[in-house]
């Protein structure tokens, strides 16, 4: 039988894989549609200059076919690399289905614990007022975008800092806030303990522009979306702001 440390470790490498993941699909779908613009004004063009350009003069034809062909083949690399990988977690399917959520916040926030917490000297607060309430959703989905907060959290942390999980319910939805003060030269510290790969922090650390967030947190955004619900995260973490990471959703799905 596997040791419990053993167990640990799986578990945090598969959460990280599945971070991963997620970070690639966001990342891909930003270079699909950041790239698409400017490629389809390149083409407009192209067909104004036609209009422009004498007919007869080869060289001008020839470079107008040049941009076209240039145009075409980068929109196909596209479709045939960057949307064909993107096909497995386009669309996040989930499986629902009714648990409380008091076990999973105990159990999640003692992964994220044994995950980094205890490495780094960062604590978990709960304030859990959800009782006995269910949700019904995919357990296991909204179990990795809870963990990932509290891990982006601890690795924006300095040493026995106090992270705090509140967590609530109305009589529609459930939120779970993660909230601490920000140190966020700890994610690139390789003094310290990490969990969340290098280049992810290293993001994490870049302002965004409005409306967008760390590409780590990618996944946090997918499950909430999928479950009919929303996520929130600053654009930019500040040396010692006060920080929040907001995941609501539906208690009972559509």
């Amino acid at each position: 039988m596997a040791s419990t440390s053993q167990t640990r470790t799986e578990r945090t490498a598969h959460l990280c894989a599945e971070v991963a993941l997620f970070m690639r699909d966001h990342v891909l779908s930003r270079v699909s549609h950041d790239l698409r613009s400017p490629l389809n004004a390149i083409h407009s063009w192209a067909y104004v200059l036609e209009r422009k350009i004498d007919t007869a003069d080869p060289a001008a034809q020839r470079a107008l076919g040049g941009i076209r062909t240039g145009v075409e083949q980068q929109v196909q690399l596209l479709e045939t690399l960057v949307d064909t990988t993107r096909a497995e977690t386009r669309k996040l399917r989930i499986e629902r289905a009714p648990f409380a959520l008091a076990a999973l916040i105990g159990e999640t926030v003692d992964e994220a614990r044994g995950a980094l917490g205890e490495a780094r000297g960062v604590s978990f607060a709960v304030q859990d007022t959800t009782a006995a309430a269910m949700l019904d959703g995919d357990r296991e989905r909204i179990a990795q975008a809870l963990w990932l907060m509290l891990v982006f959290a601890a690795e924006t942390s300095a040493q026995g800092a106090t992270v705090v999980l509140a967590a609530s319910t109305t009589a529609a939805a459930a939120q779970l806030q993660v909230k601490w003060q920000a140190t966020p030269q700890a994610l690139t510290d390789d003094t310290l303990a990490h969990v969340l790969e290098a280049f992810a922090r290293a993001q994490a650390v870049e302002q965004q522009e409005a409306g967008r967030h760390a590409w780590v947190l990618a996944l946090c955004q997918r499950v909430a979306e999928a479950h009919g619900g929303r996520f929130a995260a600053p654009a930019f973490v500040g040396e010692g702001e006060d920080v929040t990471l907001a995941l609501n959703v539906p208690l009972n799905g559509a």
